[in-house]
């Protein structure tokens, strides 16, 4: 009878600590998990940190500037950057009639007033202004009267943001230009685009009217005649 009773008492006490274990256990491993509050204010982005977004990137100066949304227009005109193939010559290349990029120049005398430079808005690669699309269709009538004639499209802009993200968005800007110049009658193959991003700043200051000087596209020419 004795040793019946202490056998009970022994198999209570290894339950009791069994079960003490398993609760530990299991309150170690949920206390353990991570939790998404925890990670609220690391969470990162094509633009970097989100805590660094509000003063990094062009997107900030949507506080400061009007936000135009995209259009139907503009939805087509983005599409159409993708579907233009590219030029059959590399400037540069190897057997190429062209000279490389660096060697173009930039237009003088009359043809700076024609090849004027165009500026986007905010984190935009579309041309937003009249003017600016009337220079491109003053652009395009004389590309497509004097077909000797190769461009270099550059597509820049402001310093804000990672570097990587604002050769993105140059090339955006270039392509876009090159894009509706082909949809108005110009030779694809000679037109070509180069992004600098944010390495070759027309304007140093670090405000606004800098940054708007600074998100442009700019043209460079080679005459083959």
């Amino acid at each position: 009878m004795k040793k019946h009773y202490l056998s009970i008492i022994y198999v209570c006490a290894a339950a009791s600590l069994f079960l003490t274990s398993c609760n530990k256990k299991t309150s170690d491993v949920w206390d353990n998990q991570p939790k998404a509050g925890q990670y609220k204010d690391k969470t990162s982005s094509l633009w970097g940190n989100s805590e660094d977004l509000s003063q990094n990137d062009e997107l900030s100066s949507f506080d400061n500037e009007e936000f135009i949304p995209l259009n139907e227009e503009d939805l087509k005109a983005a599409f159409a950057d993708g579907a233009i193939s590219q030029p059959k010559e590399t400037p540069g290349d190897i057997g190429s009639s062209l000279p490389n990029v660096v060697e173009f120049q930039s237009p003088k005398n009359d043809l700076s007033r024609l090849f004027v430079t165009l500026y986007f808005d905010t984190d935009d690669h579309i041309l937003r202004g009249k003017e600016s699309l009337m220079a491109l269709e003053r652009i395009a009538s004389y590309l497509n009267e004097n077909t000797g004639i190769s461009l270099v499209i550059e597509g820049h802009c402001d310093e804000r943001g990672p570097e990587a993200y604002n050769l993105s968005l140059g090339t955006r800007r270039a392509n876009y230009i090159r894009s509706m110049l082909v949809q108005k009658g110009v030779d694809l193959n000679r037109l070509h685009t180069i992004s600098y991003g944010k390495e070759r700043p027309a304007s140093s200051g670090h405000n606004q009217l800098s940054w708007k000087e600074n998100r442009r596209a700019q043209f460079k020419i080679f005459n083959k005649s």
